[in-house]
Order: C-alpha cells, then sequence, then structure tokens
C-alpha cells in the first residue's frame, strides 16, 4: 500500500455528532480531542512523516464565547496530557496560524510544547489554530515585501519556491493527502497554497467518530490513485 508522506485533515463535524446524541456541543470537542491522538499513533505506525489537522480556523471566534473558552481549555489539557507521549514517540509539535489572538495561558502551554518537543524527528504534528488559508497567503506577501524593503530579497528573486519559504508549513512537504470529515466536500480556506496538487477524501463520517480504521480507509482509497500533478503518462 503506498504511504502518503503528509495527511492534511480538516476535523469537522464534532457539534453535528454532540446534536445526534443529544448532548452539548462541548461534549463533541471534548471527542474529538480524543481521536486525534488515536490519528496520530495510528498515521506514525503506517509510516507518515507529516500530519496537518485543522483544528480552530480564523473564521471561528464568530462561535459562543462558552463554546470557545470551553474548547481553550480542552486544548490546554490536551497538551498537558499529551506532552510526555509526544516526547516518548519522537514527535515535534508545530503550531501554524496566528497568536495574538489565542488566551496568553493557551499560547504559553503551546510554545512550552513546542520548545520542549522542537528536536524531535521522527513525526512532525502541525496544528493549525486560529488559522485561514487566506490569512496564511497576505501575511506571507506582508514578510515578502519586508524582505524585499530591506533588500534581502529582489524583484528577480520571487517565484513560487521562494513563496514556499514564507507560509505556515515553511518547510514541510506538501500534504499528499487531504481528508475531510462530516460529509462537506470543500477546503474551507485550509492551507489554500498547499493544497494545490493534494488528492482530496471526503467521508460522511464524523470526526469524533474516525477511527484508526477510517484512517486506513482513506490511506487505502489513496494508494490506488495515480498522480499525474497534470503531466500526461503513456
Amino acid at each position: 500500500m503506498k504511504i502518503p508522506q503528509h495527511i492534511a485533515i480538516i476535523m469537522d463535524g464534532n457539534g453535528r455528532w454532540a446534536q445526534k446524541k443529544h448532548l452539548p456541543r462541548t461534549a463533541g470537542h471534548r471527542e474529538g480531542i480524543k481521536r486525534v491522538k488515536e490519528v496520530v499513533r495510528e498515521a506514525k505506525k503506517l509510516g507518515v512523516k507529516f500530519l496537518t489537522v485543522f483544528a480552530f480556523s480564523t473564521e471561528n471566534w464568530d462561535r459562543p464565547k462558552g463554546e470557545l473558552k470551553v474548547l481553550f481549555s480542552y486544548i490546554e489539557r490536551f497538551l498537558n496530557e499529551y506532552k510526555k507521549e509526544l516526547m516518548r514517540e519522537d514527535v515535534r509539535l508545530n503550531i501554524i496560524g496566528r497568536r495574538d489572538r489565542v488566551d496568553k495561558k493557551v499560547m504559553n502551554k503551546i510554545e512550552e510544547v513546542e520548545k520542549m518537543t522542537g528536536n524531535n524527528k521522527s513525526f512532525v504534528f502541525n496544528v493549525a489554530l486560529d488559522y485561514g488559508g487566506r490569512w496564511d497567503i497576505v501575511d506571507s506577501a506582508k514578510r515578502l515585501i519586508r524582505d524585499y524593503e530591506n533588500k534581502t530579497i529582489s524583484i528577480t528573486d520571487i517565484n513560487e519556491e521562494l513563496l514556499a519559504n514564507y507560509v505556515a508549513l515553511r518547510g514541510i512537504p506538501d500534504p499528499d493527502l487531504l481528508i475531510r470529515t462530516s460529509g462537506e466536500q470543500r477546503i474551507s480556506n485550509f492551507l489554500i497554497w498547499n493544497l494545490a496538487y493534494s488528492e482530496l477524501y471526503f467521508t460522511p463520517v464524523f470526526w469524533p467518530d474516525f477511527n484508526k480504521e477510517e484512517l486506513l480507509g482513506a490511506i487505502k482509497d489513496y494508494s490506488e490513485r495515480e498522480r499525474r500533478f497534470g503531466k500526461i503518462y503513456a
């Protein structure tokens, strides 16, 4: 079976999973966080090297304040409980997205775990938090313009390869496979630059029900595809 080097996941359907079970939406977030650990373990076991999950988008701030407070408390607890396993399994945590709007206490914990796992090399676990694909490109453009104004680059230097070094996932191969749960079939402002040639896999399964068997099914589907990258093969 052909194993993708990098998998990206839009973890969708926590709220609908909870509502279907007549539970508060926050129960879906709590269960969804459990699935994250399981999927990281299984992806690493299968030979995947990079996993990027969409945890919180720039648009998610419009949700009820109570739900946001609980969600970020779950994220903080997740990091506290997960950091020992990350070290034991040689997994590096990397957060992508804005850092100026997340609660300072939560961000301090994030940066603590990032620093702790910074030298781990077996597997890279990217978490997109307060992230949006359009924000990513705008932020990249701003930093590129600053470098141009500081004369560290010239107009003739600017090409796709250079810009790729400014986006949030710089230095990491583009995702081979994007998985989106809950039946929605769109990328929802996620990794716009990096998903240009990714294979897309949509499943009706809500994220809290997306277990290692579901992951294996997505990878099997991917392994049966022929990736052409715009080329023609005889």
